[in-house]
């Protein structure tokens, strides 16, 4: 299994909306004792027992609009004797969505890019839009006029306290998915 948080990296982007794949991929890293550090496919990987599945986690390191890039490479490198659409199944990318309330997260096992930069470079780059995605709502209660802006700000403190629960309820929803699957993770997280 591959879980792919995405995210821009660099310490100007470490507490941003954007970057909440990232911090799940931390927060499911520090609770399974996986450290995501050595440098792969233009990421930040890390590797370990999930529920009794080997899981790799990364973040790569190109920036969201070319994430395709890393995730393809990652996918190429799993130890597997299938294809690459084939690999795709064993594929999860958490991101973060504007569309979802914040503090919601939404399992999906396929579907579009949503207008997230990050998923139409994956879509683009692995030619297909059937993995399993993990969206994290991050959507303000307010209007706003400057999207690009808005999601590279970071989390208002008022936001706290919402943003480290759905960190560890999609935690719980990233082991039931690599335990039981996506169905099961959606009937019991969307």
């Amino acid at each position: 299994m591959l879980i792919v948080g995405l995210g821009n990296p660099g310490s100007d982007y470490a507490a941003t909306r954007h970057n909440l794949g990232f911090m799940l991929i931390d927060k499911l890293a520090d609770d399974e004792r996986i450290v995501v550090k050595r440098r792969e496919c233009n990421s930040l990987v890390g590797q370990g027992n999930i529920e009794g599945v080997v899981t790799r986690l990364a973040k790569p390191q190109t920036f969201m609009n070319l994430s395709g890039n890393a995730v393809t490479c990652l996918l190429r490198k799993l130890e597997s004797e299938e294809p690459l659409s084939e690999r795709v199944k064993q594929l999860v990318v958490i991101s973060d969505d504007l569309a979802l309330p914040i503090g919601k997260i939404r399992i999906r096992e396929r579907g579009s890019a949503g207008g997230h930069n990050g998923l139409k470079s994956i879509i683009a780059e692995i030619g297909t839009d059937e993995f399993i995605r993990l969206r994290i709502g991050i959507q303000p209660e307010h209007p706003i006029a400057d999207a690009k802006r808005f999601v590279l700000d970071t989390f208002a403190k008022s936001e706290q306290p919402a943003i480290k629960e759905t960190l560890e309820h999609g935690a719980d929803a990233l082991r039931m998915i690599i335990k039981d699957g996506a169905l099961k993770a959606m009937q019991q997280f969307n």
